[in-house]
């Protein structure tokens, strides 16, 4: 849509003294705008129709970031947001620049992460003409985005900046899009940034009715065996220390989403671990027991409930979220709660009572899978996945930021490596992106270059997106990169052997000699073909001050324990080697 109905307003109403405000080029006015916002630092590749921005920038108050692909431009700004709390920000050229955003956008939206793309587009007499290099990057990203611009007004730049990077962090966060064509960077005109915004229709809401949260206190307190299911909503709303005293005065365990790992430490005796379909066997088994499920800042994704039918049978259900429009949509919600998740805990911890679930915790601890812990503590020749992702928990004393790409590298790291801060742990959930973990990691340590930062990538994702060693390589970012090789696209094969008949169709998938390219790159390789050499390979790795590349060379037919199968329940999962 074009940005000038509120803005028109919005500038209106700022005119007074606009003879004393300096005349820029719209190119500028992003700049200063992005300034304005705070923005340090911008991911993203020039293309002919932000050449003018591009031209701007060197003056500019914030350090661009030059990836080798559009797409990593928008997963590395991803990963900003989400090591820092603060919207990623991204930027493109029109056209192929443009689209290549798009998987990005559709990434941060599912996983509610605080996000601005600035994207170029062709001049304004060519647009709607099939310019070169032209497409309607509004209409394509309409669905994956929470909004976007098409700026039609020089003056329209600095008030729909300013609005984007309201409605990127309020309420459920998300990616915010703006269009600007390749003219508007050249026209002039006074800056003004606005101090604030307000947008008829969107009014989210962050403070809950105050009955809603007195009828879930009632629930927790009356429960003999309650969960709660602690989601990403919780770290967006940066409620981690008003999450740890509700939950240490309830004393009810808690259950983690895929996202929501870190929301409170898995060392804490009330963390259970992660849920769903390759979550921990006495937490899904304690699904099918409780009595009441406290669901904060989570979706009822289908990982994670497994088949509705048998999801949580017995509980009812309290659900806390900022959009509504998730309450109730996959699960009944017995008392829906509305709210900021901060909000929410803020007046809930008074109403609750102090309790202790002793005989339930002792219960869920009964129900641990001793076979598979067993098997855990083996060592054998090959580096076993769980024991490399524990090695580096140990190495980082859980300290590290660690990013992932998707598949059974990623489940191994969510089931072991026992999270224990807020926002360490950095993965695509919703989308499920291969090729996220490399330039996740570079956005992660260009917003936290104080924290230590690992990336655990599959064989099958890291070539996808091994060009970003070369930024890696040009920022001189000390990142860790360890590649999970197996030879398989490892998550599909597994599939493929357990209900497919083995058919292995189009899984087995030739790497590079890893170390080389690492090498090609400028970037210390090193490869572990053994148990015993994995301690050596990860303290070498953290003495080198730069990008290491480290290829554990894996059995090519490990498989993720446990598993849910596709459409059962919580309670059919497969549990180990043994019950195949």
């Amino acid at each position: 849509m074009t940005a000038t109905h509120d803005l028109e307003q919005a500038e209106r109403s700022g005119r007074s003294g606009a003879k004393d405000r300096p005349v820029l080029t719209g190119a500028e006015i992003v700049c200063r705008s992005l300034e304005a916002e705070g923005v340090d630092t911008v991911f993203g590749y020039p293309g002919g129709a932000v050449i003018p921005l591009y031209d701007a920038l060197p003056r500019a108050g914030f350090k661009h970031v030059l990836v080798r692909f559009e797409q990593w431009a928008a997963l590395a700004a991803e990963g900003y947001a989400r090591a820092t709390g603060r919207p990623g920000v991204c930027m493109a050229t029109s056209g192929p620049g443009a689209t290549n955003l798009v998987t990005g956008l559709a990434d941060a939206m599912l996983d509610s992460v605080p996000m601005v793309a600035i994207t170029g587009q062709v001049v304004q007499p060519l647009i709607g003409k099939d310019a070169f290099q032209e497409v309607d990057i509004t209409g394509i990203t309409l669905p994956v985005t929470k909004h976007n611009y098409m700026v039609t007004r020089v003056e329209d730049i600095a008030p729909t900046i300013k609005e984007a990077f309201y409605l990127a962090t309020s309420g459920r966060p998300g990616p915010v899009l703006v269009d600007i064509p390749k003219t508007l960077f050249i026209k002039t005109a006074p800056f003004h940034y606005p101090a604030t915004v307000s947008r008829r229709g969107y009014q989210p809401t962050t403070t809950p009715n105050m009955r809603q949260v007195r009828h879930a206190a009632e629930m927790i307190d009356r429960a003999r065996k309650p969960l709660i299911m602690a989601g990403h909503g919780i770290m967006l709303a940066g409620a981690t220390e008003q999450f740890r005293h509700f939950v240490e005065k309830t004393g009810i365990p808690v259950i983690f989403t895929l996202l929501g790992l870190g929301a409170f430490p898995e060392d804490h005796p009330l963390g259970l671990g992660m849920m769903g379909m390759h979550g921990h066997k006495e937490v899904n088994d304690a699904l099918e027991e409780c009595d009441l499920l406290v669901n904060i800042g989570a979706r009822f994704d289908d990982r994670a409930t497994g088949r509705l039918d048998g999801f949580a049978p017995n509980a009812k259900v309290v659900h806390v979220d900022i959009d509504p429009a998730e309450i109730g949509k996959n699960v009944h919600a017995d008392v829906p709660v509305v709210g900021d998740a901060a909000e929410v805990l803020r007046l809930l911890i008074p109403e609750v009572e102090p309790r202790q679930h002793d005989e339930w915790r002792a219960w869920i601890d009964s129900r641990k899978n001793t076979a598979l812990l067993d098997a855990l503590e083996d060592a054998p020749e090959w580096p076993e996945p769980y024991t490399i992702v524990k090695a580096i928990a140990k190495a980082t004393n859980g300290e590290a930021i660690v990013t992932t790409d998707v598949g059974q590298h990623q489940m191994w790291t969510a089931q072991h490596f026992g999270f224990n801060h807020p926002d360490r742990w950095i993965t695509s959930g919703g989308l499920g992106t291969m090729g996220f973990g490399l330039p996740s990691a570079i956005g992660a340590k260009m917003g936290r270059p104080d924290l230590e930062v690992w990336t655990v990538i599959g064989d099958g994702g890291f070539q996808m997106s091994f060009n970003e060693l070369a930024t890696a390589m040009q920022e001189k970012l000390d990142i860790k990169i360890a590649i999970i090789n197996n030879g398989y696209l490892g998550m599909v094969r597994q599939w493929q052997d357990l209900f497919h008949q083995k058919n292995y169709s189009e899984v087995a998938i030739l790497g590079p000699d890893f170390v080389k390219l690492a090498e090609a790159f400028g970037v210390t390789g090193i490869r572990v073909t053994r148990h015993d050499e994995i301690d050596t390979a990860i303290a070498k790795a953290r003495a080198i001050d730069g990008p290491v590349l480290i290829e554990f060379v894996v059995e090519p037919e490990a498989n993720v324990w446990p598993m849910v199968p596709p459409g059962g329940s919580n309670t059919e999962m497969i549990h180990d080697r043994f019950s195949e």
